[in-house]
């Protein structure tokens, strides 16, 4: 019998072939080490996939007065489709698959409800040896990268057997839930626990926190940490000067550790509105409502309330208004606002850069309203929030156009009922305050420091009293 005849050919088809097999499975396993590091920043445009149809709806209130042109638009999509490429090429962007909003939820990380999921050690390039994960605001600018800081352990974190010694994270001051010891960091699951909490000799401490305001506590001990955490805006906390801070803990996204009030995550991040069968609009018979007690912030608040309810009702409660619901009854309030009225004012107190409180996503986003923002600027609000859940004031010329469009989506259900197809998308996940501060102190960042803390916190552009439309017309002439 003869035998095959040898081809040349053949042989380098099946080489090509089973070399593309072994990058497909390798690039595979890659990926499913690393989701957690690697996600699109949130401010960029994203896919919207809907059931049923949308209705009309007001898209781009900075071009209503103006029809953009088929050049404009070409422009426009060509820029969003460079930026979403650009993101997927550098965060290397996993979904969590076609259906995943009705998978098990124990497939979801360990910080969601119901999830499991627990983070592998970083990996590191070959070439460097640098992590891929991206946890420092050098690394990830335009991020938060708080699942990135709860999805963290170290490369060498599982390989060694001998103990990892303990991390003391000394606090001087305040943060009574934080008792001394370790117990925190195992009551909470954290993926690094090697920390633990002390109140005094400050020399021997990893790490010193301080909450609100510096206090004295010696000289600083070699490749120590001092981390300033702020909860309040600039305006109600203290100016902190000649203190050489290394870390900062704020609800600011370009913090070291960024703590938020509240934070979104989806469930999958191309899934961004679902269709609803409640009718949120129901039965609904008042406008606005609005539950405040400081009657003198310096944003101008109760100046724009008080002209918006000349065109539009406007229901004051508390010391501002005529209208009364103690604290005490707080549940009866939030009742009555979830049965008869279509808007809620979730205004801060303060306009500053990323400064969104409980005002919005409790008051507000907690209950079947529609919230009225205003605080943050509006590109914070959107990098932060659900997908269309709110109306910022600022997408209205004046107080009189934007009461013109809340009568608009009082008479047209189906509008308004359009900003709730976030509901079921996400949840409010637990950010886990002491797990990430504990994993950042294991990792191998070199050591930084900021040249003026108060600078960074309170300096030009971070606060305006005036609104950030007015802000944003004048600043470019001043620069």
């Amino acid at each position: 019998m003869a035998l095959p005849r040898f081809s040349l050919k053949r042989y380098f088809f099946y080489v090509l072939c089973l070399t593309g097999t072994l990058i497909v499975l390798l690039n595979l396993l890659r990926e499913d080490e690393i989701w957690h590091s690697m996600r699109p920043h949130p401010s960029q445009p994203q896919a919207v996939r809907v059931t049923g149809d949308m209705p009309k709806m007001k898209l781009d209130w900075a071009l209503k007065s103006k029809k953009p042109t088929m050049r404009v638009l070409r422009t426009r999509e060509r820029v969003r489709k460079k930026l979403s490429s650009e993101v997927l090429n550098i965060n290397g962007t996993v979904s969590l698959g076609e259906n995943s909003i009705d998978q098990d939820p124990s497939r979801r990380p360990w910080y969601m409800k119901g999830g499991t999921r627990r983070p592998y050690p970083a990996i590191r390039t070959r070439n460097t040896g640098r992590r891929l994960a991206q946890l420092w605001p050098e690394e990830a600018a335009y991020d938060d990268r708080v699942t990135n800081q709860l999805m963290f352990v170290p490369s060498d974190y599982n390989k060694t057997g001998s103990e990892h010694p303990l991390k003391k994270i000394m606090i001087p001051h305040g943060m009574a839930e934080a008792k001394i010891g370790p117990d925190i960091f195992f009551q909470q699951r954290c993926p690094v626990n090697t920390c633990t909490i002390v109140r005094d000799n400050p020399d021997d401490a990893d790490l010193i926190l301080f909450k609100d305001y510096i206090t004295h506590v010696g000289r600083r001990s070699y490749n120590q940490v001092w981390m300033l955490y702020f909860l309040e805006c600039p305006y109600h906390t203290q100016s902190v000067k000649s203190a050489l801070i290394n870390w900062t803990a704020t609800y600011r996204r370009d913090s070291d550790i960024v703590a938020p009030y509240e934070r979104w995550q989806y469930y999958d991040s191309s899934i961004t509105q679902i269709s609803q069968t409640f009718n949120y609009a129901a039965n609904k018979t008042k406008k606005v409502a609005w539950f405040v007690s400081n009657c003198h912030p310096r944003n101008q608040r109760m100046h724009y309330a008080r002209e918006l309810s000349k065109y539009i009702q406007v229901d004051i409660y508390g010391a501002c208004g005529s209208l009364r619901c103690p604290r005490s009854q707080s549940q009866t309030c939030f009742d009555m606002l979830d049965e008869d009225y279509k808007f809620y004012l979730a205004f801060e107190n303060s306009n500053c850069k990323d400064y969104i409180t409980e005002k919005f996503f409790v008051n507000g986003l907690g209950h079947n309203v529609l919230p009225i923002v205003m605080g943050a600027h509006p590109t914070d609000y959107a990098r932060s929030s659900p997908y269309r859940s709110y109306i910022h004031v600022d997408e209205f010329e004046t107080p009189k156009e934007l009461a013109e469009y809340l009568h608009r989506l009082d008479r047209d259900d189906d509008l308004y009922n359009s900003y709730f197809r976030w509901k079921g998308t996400g949840e409010f996940i637990n950010t886990y305050f002491w797990c990430r501060v504990c994993a950042m102190l294991h990792d191998d960042r070199p050591p930084k420091y900021y040249k003026d803390v108060n600078e960074w916190w309170r300096g030009d552009g971070v606060c305006t009293t005036s609104s950030w439309r007015e802000h944003d017309l004048v600043r470019p002439q001043n620069t």
